[in-house]
């Protein structure tokens, strides 16, 4: 099971303080969700944060970029320290451009889908990509809860995984229980927002708990 820690939750006084206590807590990679205000109504972590968060660890960065045009884009966040970045099919035109360009600029690429995504419109794009993220939220806002209907999508993918090596992802009201349920499903990863880790108390013992959990 991995762990990446959603640093959109993070306590920004104290930044540098909170990814080192991840670090050592141990958090597999850090989340960083960037949001421009149109593709999703808010926004978020910019190319400053990201810079902070990369110079505080040598784990990875996985950017999700919730973005219109992210191939446009790409260099900044990969100048900025991303490892691994997202991209939503709806927000590309060019969505196997942008993933080939993504893994020759020497990142891992990554598709996130939203809950009104269907596997099938990214099924063509599996032997491309590394990760696909899957949102049990609608996209934009921590604290939401989890929406049961993607529980489906989930399972199909697992089950695709057997044909393409992708790490599957969960992002999106990850409590314990549904870290439990979701890797007995053959999900991953998840990403750790409010529901989870932050505001829960120490993080060590929250990530503890949490892999003593897994499916």
């Amino acid at each position: 099971m991995q762990l990446y820690p959603s640093m959109m939750c993070a306590d920004y006084g104290n930044l540098a303080a909170e990814v080192a206590a991840l670090d050592a807590a141990g958090a597999d990679s850090f989340h960083c969700d960037v949001m421009d205000g149109v593709f999703v109504p808010n926004i978020t972590m910019g190319l400053m944060d990201i810079k902070a968060v990369r110079a505080a660890t040598n784990k990875p960065l996985d950017v999700h970029l919730m973005i219109e045009n992210p191939l446009n884009k790409l260099d900044l966040f990969v100048d900025a320290g991303a490892d691994i970045i997202y991209i939503h099919p709806e927000s590309e035109r060019f969505v196997a451009k942008a993933l080939v360009a993504i893994r020759e600029k020497g990142c891992k690429a990554g598709l996130a889908i939203d809950p009104d995504t269907p596997v099938c419109a990214i099924e063509d794009l599996l032997p491309i990509v590394d990760y696909v993220m899957v949102m049990t939220v609608n996209p934009g806002f921590a604290g939401q809860s989890f929406l049961e209907f993607t529980l489906p999508k989930i399972e199909r993918l697992a089950a695709l995984k057997q044909e393409h090596p992708f790490t599957l992802v969960i992002d999106g009201a990850c409590s314990p229980e549904r870290i439990e349920q979701l890797s007995a499903l053959g999900a991953d990863a998840f990403v750790l927002g409010t529901s989870a880790l932050f505001g829960k108390g120490d993080y060590a013992e929250s990530m503890a708990r949490l892999r003593a959990q897994e499916g």
